[in-house]
């Protein structure tokens, strides 16, 4: 599989394995294709983390029962203490569920739930009952963000353990290059040239939550006053037009660059690099691993005050924070952001604010606590 979540559990095997061992069994299929948004579900290239023989196992298929009950069996027979279920949205919650009560009941195993999300993004009709269901087979569970720790509350009437954790850094796409050095390099590889521009960054895959109409309409504000570049760098998700036509519309065709693409691992860190701020403009959001690919590349990041957010970005100090669905605080923060000269003291604080979100302290913490249940 492929983006974040990949990304994610990628790290969170290569850290576990240091004193553990530790098998992944990842989906060979995630979504039906007529289900999916997106150019591909799958990978292409090698992943970022080395895997040691026979650990990382492509099995799991999100729409085939009889495939949970097998895998289900397979992995019970493993003799695992600790199965880490990463929980996001309820179309996984019936193969969840399924994989978890067979292994709980066939092995001594205990099942984490690691809870990105309990409420979807992108609310559906049955999704509570569908969570609800899946998570009613762990018995203890982990969450990033205090937010979706409130949410958890409404599924865990029972009061298991609930592991308080912070979102670690992604620190396997490369060092941070020099700021020119990556300019070059967008340049030559994109054909999009922001060499003396001031630039801002919106980064990852493009759905309709995640805000951008607003940053673009901020972006006519921010133009009247400073001439700054948006890149845009990302799969869309959803009908790509309409922002083509809101950018065209706006007459922002050189002031908005648009790279429609899943960006290949390896070209990540040119990105992060190439930018002087990164805004995240989400009308939800529980958390995000934009900011955690932000933070390791030491920029700062203008989010919007929704879920987890606000507690990893702190105002006036790593960044700015605005109100969702607010094009001119957007504006404004961007503004005030170079009008102010922040760069320097906002990178300086970041650079610190990242310390704690090391992944060593995330996989203690799971570790730790696993063995008061164990």
């Amino acid at each position: 599989m492929r983006g974040g979540m990949a990304h994610f559990n990628e790290l969170m095997y290569k850290y576990l394995s240091i004193e553990n061992d530790v098998k992944i069994y990842s989906f060979k299929r995630q979504y039906p294709e007529f289900l999916f948004p997106g150019k591909t579900q799958y990978e292409e290239g090698k992943p970022l983390t080395e895997f040691a023989e026979g650990s990382n196992i492509i099995s799991i298929d999100s729409v085939n029962p009889f495939n949970w009950i097998k895998w289900g069996f397979i992995i019970a027979k493993e003799n695992a203490d600790l199965i880490i279920i990463k929980y996001w949205i309820p179309f996984f919650a019936p193969a969840f569920f399924t994989l978890a009560w067979i292994i709980r009941k066939f092995s001594k195993a205990k099942v984490l739930f690691q809870a990105d999300n309990v409420i979807p993004h992108e609310k559906r009709f049955g999704d509570k009952f569908l969570t609800k269901v899946a998570l009613s087979q762990g018995d203890i569970f982990q969450v990033l963000s205090e937010s979706v720790a409130e949410d958890l509350k409404f599924f865990n009437k029972k009061n298991k353990p609930v592991i308080h954790s912070k979102h670690p850094v992604y620190n396997l796409f490369g060092e941070k290059v020099e700021k020119m050095e990556a300019r070059e390099c967008i340049k030559k590889e994109f054909g999009v040239d922001v060499i003396s521009d001031k630039v801002i960054l919106f980064f990852g895959y493009i759905r309709k939550y995640k805000g951008l109409n607003y940053l673009i309409d901020a972006m006519k504000e921010v133009v009247k006053k400073l001439d700054v570049k948006l890149l845009v760098v990302g799969e869309f998700y959803e009908d790509e037009n309409k922002y083509m036509e809101q950018i065209k519309n706006n007459n922002l065709e050189k002031n908005i660059l648009v790279i429609s693409n899943f960006m290949p691992n390896e070209k990540v860190r040119y990105f992060f690099s190439a930018c002087d701020l990164v805004v995240l403009p989400y009308n939800s959001a529980t958390q995000s691993g934009i900011t955690q690919i932000a933070y390791f590349y030491e920029k700062p990041v203008v989010a919007t005050k929704v879920g987890g957010l606000s507690e990893v970005i702190h105002d006036g100090e790593t960044g700015y924070l605005v109100e969702p669905k607010n094009s001119p605080q957007i504006a404004d923060a961007i503004l005030k952001f170079y009008n102010e000269n922040m760069e320097s003291e906002f990178s300086k604080k970041v650079s610190e604010e990242k310390k704690k979100y090391m992944w060593e302290k995330f996989v203690n913490e799971i570790t730790s606590n696993v063995k008061l249940i164990a």
